[in-house]
Parts: C-alpha cells; sequence; structure tokens
C-alpha cells in the first residue's frame, strides 16, 4: 500500500520513468519491488499494464540478504478506473493508488478528489474534511 512507503525507502530515487501520460489517468497504483537493478525497465508479472517506473542513484545500495533493489513501480489493472469508467472504482481508489501528479522522485505521492473520484462527500463537507485538489 502507498500508505506504507517509508520516505528512507525512496530516498535513493533519482528519476521517474512514465511509459505513458498520466495527464488523463486520475490516478495510478504504486508498490515497491524488489528488483536485481538500479535503473531500466524492470520485468513485470502482474495483470494489467506497467505505466511507470523509479530508476535509482548509482550510491542505492542493494538489500545483503537477496541482492536486490527496492524501486517503484506504477501500474494499472484491466478494471481500474482509466479501463472502466463506470466500474468498480467509479469513485473511491484502490489503497495502492495516488494521483501521479502528486509523484516525484523520493516523494511517494498521495490521495486527491481527482483520484478518489469526485468531489467531497456530503459527509466530508459536514466535517470539514478536503482532499487536495492538486
Amino acid at each position: 500500500m502507498s500508505a506504507l512507503i517509508q520516505p528512507e525507502q525512496i530516498a535513493h530515487e533519482s528519476r521517474l520513468v512514465w511509459l505513458e501520460d498520466t495527464s488523463a489517468l486520475d490516478y495510478v497504483r504504486q508498490t515497491l519491488d524488489r528488483l536485481p537493478t538500479r535503473t531500466g525497465r524492470p520485468p513485470y508479472h502482474r495483470g494489467g499494464r506497467m505505466v511507470g517506473y523509479a530508476v535509482l542513484t548509482p550510491d542505492a545500495r542493494s538489500s545483503r540478504a537477496s541482492g536486490t533493489f527496492l524501486r517503484r513501480v506504477f501500474w494499472l489493472l484491466p478494471h481500474d478506473r482509466d479501463g472502466k469508467p463506470n466500474g468498480l472504482y467509479v469513485c473511491g481508489a484502490p489503497s495502492e493508488a495516488v494521483d501521479p501528479r502528486t509523484i516525484a522522485p523520493c516523494v511517494k505521492g498521495y490521495k486527491t478528489q481527482r483520484s478518489e473520484g469526485g468531489p467531497a462527500s456530503e459527509a466530508m463537507r459536514e466535517l470539514g474534511i478536503s482532499l487536495p485538489e492538486h
């Protein structure tokens, strides 16, 4: 889950590589994957499609136990909002989803009203809670 990503886990990111234009995407899923290299397009073994990935700095250290590197991978599943606008995520978003406009190297990103599927609910407005508009 995105909320579980700690700043120190992504502190060695040098850049993000986007494999497609994210300007029309309300959200992307992000996970930390254990990968054999710091750079290059990682293998992808999930359903759906990879949308982007992080590249690490040369001084990023591998795990002592496995020799792998923690790198973020951004992806979408066939039933996500971009593929099925009236489907499961017509409102709300998966737990690992973040608005791609809030992501940068070393910045994990966060949910926004856009990524959650629209304006704040009546309950949120009554409580004075709102998600960032970004």
